[in-house]
């Protein structure tokens, strides 16, 4: 468990972070999200125990950053947003430099390197110099030399920067697949990437948590709502029919505030698309009343523009 309260941290007369506080329980993958320079590495810092704090308390499994920074960083694994590689190191020869740092016994040595080879696919590579890695397998060997001791906690500063769409596909598998054994916290400035990865969100900007949640609440909190595509088909009317038919039937239902046409998603006759907007999850009660009203549903589907939800998260919290 980590538990933050009422953490600052000031770089001179600049406040970097603060206040802010939050709670992440045991086995969790939670995404701090944010622009550049909204505090996302400044706090990811604090908790891995390589920054102190300026006021406030953090704790990392019951142990406080600040009295007790060693056994801390026993608990922590962590991967910067540069990966602490050495080149001239073969990648095997690299895990076992830092398992040994990090005070794995050396009878268990070997076969824990073995063990995070395997979990981060870098077999293939393993006597290969890390000076000659592509930089999909250099995050990979970051993530490998942060959870070689087996760490309680694990802090990833933007695992996914500058991957290409299948390492990014590869990385968030590898990030999913910490979750239960490690308590994750990781970083992105990437919303749709947090949402792929983790459990709950904090939206932080100007140091501060703006939000905090599940991505799914997300957009029916700041949208004020829910928005659905409906396609449905009504046999021998026109694609005018069908929808006029739809309408009729959805416009009654409680919570539904608009309702627009849409091009059809497919083609067909008595085909017809429409986006209701509604105040909650209406989906069930739109499918019972097109049914009832011998309409039939092809496609129901909620519609998610996750970057333009947060950018209206971060223009609601922005100062006037």
């Amino acid at each position: 468990m980590i538990e933050i309260e009422e953490l600052y941290k000031y770089y001179g007369e600049r406040r970097a972070v603060g206040p802010l506080s939050a709670r992440i329980e045991k086995g969790e993958i939670v995404g701090l999200l944010g622009l550049n320079g909204a505090g996302k590495t400044t706090t990811l810092r604090v908790l891995a125990c390589d920054l102190l704090p300026t006021s406030g308390t953090v704790r990392v499994g019951g142990f406080d950053v600040v009295e007790r920074p060693h056994e801390v960083r026993g608990k922590v694994g962590y991967l910067p947003d540069r990966p602490p590689l050495y080149d001239d190191m073969s990648v095997d020869e690299y895990l076992s430099y830092a398992a040994r740092l990090k005070r794995v016994e050396s009878k268990d040595l070997a076969r824990r390197v073995d063990e995070v080879l395997g979990m981060t696919e870098l077999g293939d590579v393993r006597r290969q110099l890390v000076g000659t890695l592509s930089h999909g397998y250099r995050q990979r060997l970051g993530i490998a030399q942060a959870i070689v001791h087996r760490p309680d906690f694990v802090v990833l500063d933007e695992p996914i920067g500058g991957l290409d769409p299948l390492q990014i596909v590869e990385m968030r598998g590898l990030v999913r697949g910490l979750r239960g054994e490690h308590t994750v916290v990781v970083s992105s400035h990437i919303l749709h990437e947090i949402s792929e990865t983790c459990d709950r969100i904090f939206v932080i900007q100007h140091g501060e948590i703006l939000w905090s949640g599940k991505e799914a609440d997300l957009s029916s909190e700041v949208e004020h709502g829910m928005r659905i595509r409906l396609t449905v088909r009504v046999a021998g009317a026109s694609p005018e029919a069908a929808l006029e038919r739809a309408r009729g039937l959805v416009t009654g239902i409680a919570g539904v505030r608009s309702i627009e046409s849409r091009e059809p998603t497919e083609s067909g006759d008595g085909i017809a698309s429409l986006e209701v907007v509604s105040e909650s999850d209406a989906r069930d009660a739109l499918c019972r009343a097109l049914v009832s009203g011998e309409v039939g549903v092809l496609e129901v589907s909620r519609l998610r523009d996750l970057e333009t939800t947060f950018r209206a998260l971060l223009e609601e919290g922005a100062p006037s």
